[in-house]
């Protein structure tokens, strides 16, 4: 029989104290099998209503808590996801994480991170095989380099992967903010200004995301019949965004700038008040990410924002149907905002 009579009961205690109760502990207070236990915390069988009850009473009265490895073998779930991120204090791939480890966690489950210091494909690759030994559900791979992107071709097709970034051809269910179209709205802004075209700082041309926002400014420009000026090119850094700004102060005919990333906004915001250029009177400049800071450069910074909380909402739900079964091939953009301030007002 399923169930057995009540024999209730203290747990048994040992000389260093109360041990932590078992499922035997509380199969023994609720008066039913083991194997009911087990049915009721793994939902792996029928149970009767008034049986169920019994047993959950049992697990609160005694404070006892599953063994997630041993529910992993009786479930196949792990209740963990695997998260391959770069090691970067960067803006972006930061609130990235963040955004997914807050969506995992409202849906019950844990995240593990392997970290990488460079995105080759062996390092990544590696750190796929090391989150699969660790017996994750699925994989998230954080992949904003174009070395990371070509990684995921060796991304396993029998284990559920998906990637933040990766590119367009990545092999893999991949979602991302829709960078080139957050690069139109802020060139397109500061062409609505009058001004008769817009310079660009560009990121590192290893990097995805500046690859699609150079693109997203060109092609507006373009669009519009106007000179394209030839791109200056950043490390997503303030220090070169500074240097940037020292060399754009010299140009007579400059007047509005769009700038990869609000840390590089900040250091031609800096450069151009040593120079004596005032913002937005002279120039107005535009950036992009919207940093916590952004609000209180001076002047304040227009810029565009990424919502790196829905993009954690969508990759944690591209994965679940991806774990699931899936197509491995599906696409998601998460749309950016324009948030406009002083650096773009009136002059």
């Amino acid at each position: 029989m399923a169930e057995r009579p009540r024999s209730g009961g203290p747990v048994r205690v040992t000389a260093a104290g109360t041990r932590q109760p078992s499922l035997t502990d509380v199969a023994g207070v609720a008066g039913v099998s083991h194997m009911t236990v087990s049915r009721v915390i793994n939902g792996t069988g029928p149970v009767r209503p008034e049986t169920r009850a019994r047993v959950l009473a049992a697990i609160e009265e005694l404070g006892y808590r599953p063994n997630s490895a041993a529910r992993a073998l009786v479930t196949g779930r792990t209740g963990t996801l695997g998260v391959v991120a770069l090691e970067s204090n960067l803006y972006g791939p930061a609130s990235t994480l963040y955004g997914i480890e807050n969506a995992a966690r409202e849906a019950g489950y844990a995240i593990t991170i392997s970290s990488v210091s460079r995105p080759g494909r062996s390092s990544i690759a590696d750190a796929v095989e090391n989150l699969r030994r660790q017996a994750v559900e699925g994989i998230i791979v954080i992949a904003p380099h174009v070395t990371a992107g070509r990684a995921l071709e060796a991304a396993p097709a029998d284990f559920p992967v998906v990637a933040v970034g990766g590119g367009e051809t990545a092999p893999v269910p991949v979602i991302s903010v829709d960078q080139r179209d957050g690069a139109r709205r802020a060139t397109e802004h500061l062409l609505a200004l009058g001004h008769r075209t817009v310079w660009h700082v560009a990121g590192p041309e290893d990097w995805l995301e500046a690859r699609d926002r150079e693109l997203g400014w060109r092609e507006t420009l373009e669009r519009h019949g106007v000179d394209v000026p030839q791109v200056i090119r950043g490390d997503w850094s303030s220090r070169s965004g500074y240097e940037a700004g020292r060399s754009l102060a010299k140009e007579g005919a400059l007047d509005a700038v769009f700038a990869g990333n609000d840390q590089m906004a900040l250091g031609l915001l800096r450069a151009f008040a040593e120079a004596g250029v005032s913002v937005p009177r002279d120039v107005r400049v535009a950036g992009f990410d919207d940093v916590p800071e952004a609000a209180y450069f001076t002047p304040p910074l227009t810029t565009v924002r990424q919502d790196f909380i829905e993009v954690g909402r969508r990759t944690f739900g591209l994965l679940t149907q991806r774990m699931d079964g899936g197509d491995r091939h599906a696409r998601a953009l998460v749309v950016p905002e324009l948030i406009v301030r002083e650096s773009t007002g009136p002059r």
